[in-house]
């Protein structure tokens, strides 16, 4: 093993957050009395998906509603269209809607602009269970992923734009600027539906770059604001480390390091941060306990 002295340095908003940790939490409720099936991937967490195999929790798609499933059907934190959320409910299924407040929030909004006249555009991953949730209400609705989706906008008087709750505000803004200078003529209506959690998980990350060597990013391999945090630490110029699990740690990443800073996405659980802040512990020689003792408390 590679001899380390380094300091720990956690960030001041980091893992899950409340929105995950109620899905979870129902989730774990139901299959502790019923036969469960999550529509999807209830959260973009390794560590939650081998908990629920060992409870025999079952996996569905959203999409194709089935009278033939037994127990409790779950609608993961991502959301669902209310086309997909209706067609269950004729099914006469038990069903447990476990969608984020924010997510809803983001549909609510989308609902808003395209009952106001204005063609709806999101901002986000086009096959994110959460982006397909949002624009499946609206078959007319584009999604922005990449700069050449500028093409496909028409050319309307009004659009109005909401975006995926976990992008980052910096890059939404960019698009937004975009949208408005490819149609000069057209109103562009913005409506923030990025979470408060990833704005304050992207702003701790950038406070631990200022001063960090590399920072550790704990989060599913899936999880599109795990990613973005990555994006952001390597952008700033400093050199992250995406891992999902304590066990995913190598000593030899941190030779010659001294000040290593730690962050984990919104669906990643407190205990799996704290555990991979006691395996760096292990691998420095100097690591501040008392942020142990914070992740603790």
């Amino acid at each position: 093993m590679n001899e380390s002295n380094f300091n720990v340095h956690l960030a001041s908003h980091y893992g899950v957050c409340f929105g995950v940790r109620d899905a979870i939490n129902a989730t774990r409720k139901t299959f502790s009395d019923d036969k469960v099936t999550v529509l999807g991937q209830l959260v973009h967490n390794p560590i939650v998906d081998e908990e629920l195999k060992r409870n025999d929790v079952k996996s569905g798609k959203l999409r194709e509603p089935s009278k033939d499933i037994i127990g409790t059907v779950i609608i993961t934190a991502h959301g669902s269209s209310n086309v997909d959320r209706n067609a269950w409910r004729s099914t006469n299924r038990k069903i447990v809607d476990t969608t984020c407040p924010l997510v809803r929030r983001a549909h609510d909004n989308l609902s808003k602009l395209v009952e106001s006249g204005y063609f709806p555009v999101v901002v986000g991953k086009k096959e994110h269970a959460e982006v397909e949730g949002l624009i499946g209400d609206f078959p007319q609705a584009l999604v922005i992923e990449k700069p050449s989706d500028l093409e496909k906008l028409p050319e309307v008087d009004k659009i109005g734009v909401v975006s995926q709750t976990t992008q980052r505000s910096d890059y939404v803004e960019r698009v937004i600027e975009n949208i408005r200078s490819h149609l000069p003529d057209t109103e562009v209506k913005f409506v923030d539906t990025i979470c408060a959690p990833t704005k304050n998980r992207q702003k701790s990350v950038r406070e631990l770059a200022a001063f960090c060597d590399v920072i550790v990013v704990v989060g599913g391999a899936n999880s599109n604001n795990t990613k973005q945090l990555v994006k952001t630490v390597e952008e700033l110029g400093r050199r992250a480390i995406h891992i999902q699990k304590p066990s995913d740690l190598d000593a030899d990443w941190f030779e010659g390091c001294c000040e290593v800073g730690l962050t984990a996405g919104t669906s990643t659980l407190k205990e799996t941060v704290k555990s991979v802040f006691e395996k760096l512990k292990l691998i420095a020689n100097d690591v501040c306990s008392d942020k142990l003792e914070k992740i603790a408390s």
